[in-house]
């Protein structure tokens, strides 16, 4: 098995085991009260940064994912989501943040690494807004500019 054939097998098994994970998560929400539609926003953005992002370079499970949000937000899903918004931004986080307080609670995650990623988030947050603004600027030509670079 060559080593593109072993990425694809790993990410066909953690595509299973992230449905299990999603399923279990959607439970979690509904005894928290939410509304069916949004416990299917946090789910369905939940799913595209497990099953897209943490998947897309590397067989990333989602209970290793919490660091990388910064590079989600930041980075990847302004270039990648058409849909990409400063009110994305922010419903992705408040998504990803309810995710990975369950995966806390089910004990697949440490405290350090819920507060991390908790800690990326709201430190990051207002310089992810800045640069979707830049990236959606018709203006800004050099897309060095957008990035910082």
């Amino acid at each position: 098995m060559d080593d593109y054939e072993k990425y694809e097998a790993d990410c066909e098994k953690i595509r299973k085991d992230n449905d299990n994970l999603l399923n279990d998560f959607e439970s979690w929400l509904k005894t928290s009260g939410l509304k069916d539609k949004t416990i299917r926003n946090h789910a369905y953005n939940v799913d595209f940064y497990i099953n897209e992002f943490l998947l897309y370079e590397d067989a990333v499970k989602a209970k290793d994912g919490a660091s990388n949000i910064g590079m989600f937000l930041g980075y990847w899903f302004i270039k990648k989501a058409s849909w990409s918004s400063p009110a994305q931004i922010k419903g992705n986080a408040a998504s990803l943040k309810k995710f990975y307080q369950f995966l806390f609670e089910k004990n697949e995650i440490r405290k350090d690494d819920l507060d991390g990623l908790k800690e990326q988030i709201k430190e990051g947050m207002p310089e992810w807004i800045a640069t979707i603004s830049r990236y959606d600027d018709p203006s800004i030509t050099d897309m060095g500019e957008v990035w910082g670079v």
